[in-house]
């Protein structure tokens, strides 16, 4: 049988012997730091938990809308380049073999005259041919976004054709993702007039033929994605841009679908589910432990918001005591933390001492950037930005203790070990 790999199909024996996760590639929203990828992971296809926040942002600055398959090994993303409201005449390629670090591989033209937008790439795979399906509109009409397939030309897929039109699926059509079952092809895009997904079918060719099955739900939804389970039955996603979030419904042939419900996945948006085999191993998770007071680094009440306060408590192995270490190059890292994706920040980029430590959205700033510095057993965190260490108020043993930036010194309240859990 066929099973669905980000967008293509594979000859695979049967979908339980395919898939034991799922891997979803994502974007967080419309902030400059949420423009970035995102990869979470799930053993179930509906509660995922962070993989990475890879912070790769491609050339542009911007990615959204990623796309994500597994090609001779290599994992790459297709993904929109500029923002809604930004004109973006093409779409890019890139590439990882970890999930985590990123390149850029290509950047693909829409080879439409007057392109205004090109949106949402996803992946069609078939056998040994790779290709997308962007959504291009242009400055010269309203109402006018189409889907176009674009084939990679080797097997890097540096090298890209140019656009074919799907015929048949008329004009103000975006986010189309195709699968194929049997002898038929199925779109699953968004009405951009009427805001409602449809299905579309066609038993002719991947860019002819297409005929509307009609509408799955009224408007409030839009990035359609659909992938197989374990157990054979389908799964679309959908992002609900109206008040965020993913939501999904199922179907064991792709016309009759279930209602739909909200999917575990927590400030995820419009991206694709790949099925793989195995989930790969993430980057490890560890209790950050002060010297002085046995107390780990802790997100105040598991907390989830921008300027959380972090202070220290009495281990209880809670996801806001466990830090990733994400390396941020010349030796630094960010220090990601497990309840939120959210990185340990210095407030304000504050150089004095008693600056601040929080917890805030990823980004490319030096306050969210700390050295891993030995000082015989233990260690210090001195920020990148300041020079300045990682400092329990007062040497507290308290629980509740703050914890802020301070001029580094010999205090065992600025020496830290890390045990992984």
């Amino acid at each position: 049988m066929l099973l669905l790999v980000g967008g293509g199909l594979v000859a695979v024996a049967s979908p339980a012997a395919a898939a034991s996760g799922y891997l979803y590639a994502t974007f967080r929203g419309d902030g400059a730091a949420d423009q970035e990828l995102w990869v979470y992971q799930s053993t179930d296809g509906t509660n995922f938990t962070t993989f990475a926040d890879t912070n790769y942002q491609g050339p542009s600055g911007v990615l959204r809308d990623p796309s994500i398959i597994n090609h001779n090994g290599t994992y790459f993303i297709a993904y929109t380049v500029q923002s809604w409201t930004t004109n973006s005449t093409y779409f890019n390629i890139a590439s990882s073999t970890n999930l985590t670090t990123w390149q850029h591989v290509a950047s693909v033209n829409s080879g439409i005259a007057d392109t205004k937008f090109t949106w949402a790439p996803e992946f069609y795979v078939e056998g040994s041919t790779v290709r997308v399906i962007a959504s291009v509109a242009q400055t010269t009409c309203s109402n006018c976004f189409r889907p176009y397939v674009y084939t990679a030309q080797n097997s890097a897929l540096t090298s890209w054709s140019g656009p074919a039109a799907m015929g048949g699926l008329d004009a103000n059509h975006i986010d189309t993702f195709v699968v194929r079952s049997g002898s038929t092809y199925h779109a699953f895009v968004k009405n951009e007039t009427s805001k409602y997904i449809e299905h579309w079918t066609s038993t002719t060719s991947l860019t002819s033929g297409w005929t509307s099955a009609g509408s799955l739900w009224t408007s409030g939804y839009e990035g359609p994605a659909v992938t197989q389970l374990a157990n054979g039955t389908w799964r679309i996603y959908v992002d609900k841009y109206t008040n965020g979030g993913i939501w999904s419904a199922t179907s064991s042939d792709l016309n009759s679908w279930s209602g739909l419900s909200s999917v575990a996945c927590a400030g995820c948006r419009h991206g694709t589910v790949l099925p793989v085999a195995a989930l790969p191993a993430a980057a490890p998770y560890y209790q950050i432990t002060a010297r002085h007071s046995g107390k780990v680094m802790d997100v105040v009440g598991g907390s989830t918001a921008n300027s959380a306060e972090v202070k220290q408590y009495a281990w209880n192995g809670g996801a806001n005591q466990k830090w990733q270490f994400q390396d941020a190059g010349g030796g630094y890292y960010r220090l990601v933390s497990l309840v939120s994706g959210k990185c340990l920040d210095v407030a304000g980029a504050s150089t004095a001492d008693g600056g601040n430590v929080i917890q805030y959205t990823c980004g490319g700033g030096t306050n969210q950037q700390w050295q891993w510095v030995a000082t015989g057993g233990y260690f210090q965190l001195r920020a990148r930005h300041s020079g300045k260490c990682l400092d329990v108020v007062s040497a507290s043993t308290a629980d509740g203790a703050d914890i802020q930036q301070y001029t580094c010194g010999g205090g065992t309240n600025q020496q830290w070990s890390r045990t992984q859990v």
